[in-house]
């Protein structure tokens, strides 16, 4: 099984992403659209929603309701992604188990597990393509 996305960009640095039957932009300037950075903590925010409310299920505190995610992304001096935090408020009474709930999640979410270091990208590149 794979994930595709077909992306173009014409010229700049906007680009136009092709997910199945949906299309996104992403710019990195963020002048257009979301800049890329703002894009990957929008993802991890939105995977981190499911692995919350089945690590809430997993770890028996129950529905959670509604979930916000405020997501903070800290750059370094080479404007590049530092760290991230998530402030995150949820309906649901979880009494003392937002630790384990959240370290449940940690271990479910695809997109958490995806930023690590090691996962870098195999590159082919073609010239005079068009």
């Amino acid at each position: 099984m794979s994930k595709e996305v077909h992306s173009v960009s014409e010229e700049g640095f906007s680009t136009e992403n092709t997910i199945r039957d949906f299309e996104t932009t992403v710019d990195a300037t963020g002048e257009a659209a979301p800049d890329t950075l703002e894009a990957l903590l929008a993802a991890y925010a939105s995977c981190y929603v499911p692995a919350l409310r089945v690590g809430a299920e997993q770890r028996q505190a129950g529905d959670l309701g509604r979930i916000e995610i405020d997501s903070t992304g800290e750059l370094n001096d080479d404007d590049k992604l530092a760290s991230v935090h998530f402030d995150i408020k949820v309906a649901g009474d979880i009494g003392d188990k937002g630790d384990a709930i959240a370290e449940r999640a940690h271990e479910l979410c695809k997109v958490g597990d995806a930023v690590k270091s090691e996962l870098v990208a195999d590159v082919d590149i073609e010239g005079d393509a068009f």
